[in-house]
């Protein structure tokens, strides 16, 4: 024999399940209203700049004018130059030009001369001229000066270097002779008497004969008759 299920019948509340409905609703629509609300608030948020940055500005450092330099002031005006005065206002018209003027440089103002210099001094009528400046080189004309027979004898040999200045005549100025370099101070006496008769044809500069400064090798060797 197999026992036989007998079903119950169920008792439904309905009262309770009414109840139970109207209070899920009202959780639902508590939630959904909370997050509305949120949405809305956060979208209607706080939108002014906040600066959390403080800018400071500062003004620009005024330079100081640098003095203005006042011209050198001379005890005494130098001879020979006249100061130029600027005008204020330039002239806008120009002077008429005479074609038949005759252009003098000589012709200037001022009470200097021609030539002069600085200091006031006039211009030297015989200056010395170096040699790189010349048309023509001094060049020795008689025979250099004679081996010193004792310097032979011992051995002696080597460079003698001279400076001199040779006149518009051709001959050494004896004031101005300087050995400069010399293997032996047994050199210098002979060389100076033979400077005295030594010949030379002048330096010329445009074409007139000038004083020049000469510098002047001369070479010994023990090998020399």
């Amino acid at each position: 024999m197999f026992p036989t299920l007998i079903e119950s019948a169920r008792k439904t509340n309905k009262q309770r399940v009414l109840s139970g409905s109207c209070v899920s609703l009202v959780v639902h629509a508590g939630v959904i209203t909370g997050a509305v609300y949120g949405t809305l608030a956060a979208a209607a948020g706080d939108r002014s700049v906040k600066v959390d940055t403080a800018v400071v500005v500062l003004a620009p450092q005024q330079q100081p004018k640098p003095p203005e330099q006042q011209p050198a002031q001379l005890d005494a005006p130098l001879q020979g130059f006249q100061t130029l005065v600027v005008p204020p206002q330039i002239p806008a018209d120009l002077p008429a030009v005479d074609l038949h003027e005759r252009f003098d440089p000589n012709d200037y103002s001022g009470v200097g001369i021609e030539g002069g210099r600085a200091n006031g001094a006039a211009p030297d009528d015989n200056p010395v001229y170096l040699e790189a400046v010349v048309e023509q080189r001094p060049e020795l004309l008689s025979g250099p000066p004679p081996y010193p027979e004792l310097l032979r004898e011992a051995g002696i040999h080597g460079r003698v270097m001279l400076l001199a200045i040779v006149d518009t005549t051709g001959h050494l100025e004896p004031n101005s002779l300087k050995i400069v370099q010399t293997p032996s101070v047994g050199f210098e006496r002979p060389i100076r008497q033979w400077a005295v008769t030594a010949l030379f044809r002048p330096a010329r500069l445009q074409g007139r004969a000038v004083r020049a400064f000469v510098r002047l090798p001369l070479d010994y060797s023990v090998s020399q008759h």
